[in-house]
This record gives structure tokens, sequence and C-alpha cells, in this order.
């Protein structure tokens, strides 16, 4: 995948969790869990826009950690909503899946990094 359909594919995370956000309902509780997947979510994005900018490897490799961080957090709010019956489990199977892809591509990008800051 080029970098420039993984930046487009993780800035279109983000707008997907937005989304998602919007539709919770207006409890306490639904969102202020909102607020922080909507920022986990979007982190995602930001965060490898500034990765694939970055000026060495090694800067490349931390920032591409954050990416997988804030990726994994955004699958633990979800997680979080099906548990307390805010989402049902159907509604969020697509949006776990890509979560989970773009941390394998992330969890990749950073291995491969890794070998060639060794060389």
């Amino acid at each position: 995948m080029t970098r420039a359909k993984f930046r487009r594919r993780t800035f279109e995370f983000g707008i997907r969790y937005i989304r998602l956000a919007e539709s919770l309902r207006k409890t306490t509780v639904a969102q202020i869990i909102a607020k922080q997947l909507v920022r986990a979510a979007t982190s995602v994005g930001a965060n490898y826009r500034a990765a694939i900018r970055s000026r060495s490897r090694a800067d490349f490799v931390a920032k591409m950690g954050i990416v997988e961080e804030e990726c994994d957090e955004t699958g633990y709010w979800i997680e979080v909503l099906v548990e307390l019956g805010l989402l049902p489990k159907k509604r969020t199977s697509a949006l776990q899946e890509e979560a989970n892809e773009i941390l394998a591509v992330t969890v990749s990008s950073i291995k491969t990094a890794r070998k060639r800051q060794q060389i």
C-alpha cells in the first residue's frame, strides 16, 4: 500500500469514528467515551501524517509507535461501548476490522523501519 493510500485510509478512519460518536446517545457516559474515541481515532491519521514527514528513521519509528497506540486505544473504546450496551457489536464489527488492519500495517511498518535502522 502506498503512503498516499494509507494516509487517506487513516484519515477516513477518523472520519468514520467521528460519525459514529455523533450517533451515540447524549448521556454523560456515552459522550465522555465518544470524546475519547474521537481523540484516539483522529490521532491515528494525524500521527501518520507526522510520521511520513519525519526527519529520520528513528523519528518515523517513534511516530508510528504513537499511531499504533492510538489505533489500539480506538479499539478499546469501541469494546467499552459494546460492553456497556451503548452500541451493538454488529454495528462496530467493520470498524473494529479496519482498526485491526490499520494496526497490522502500522506494526509491519515499524518492524521494517527498525530492521532498516540496524543496517
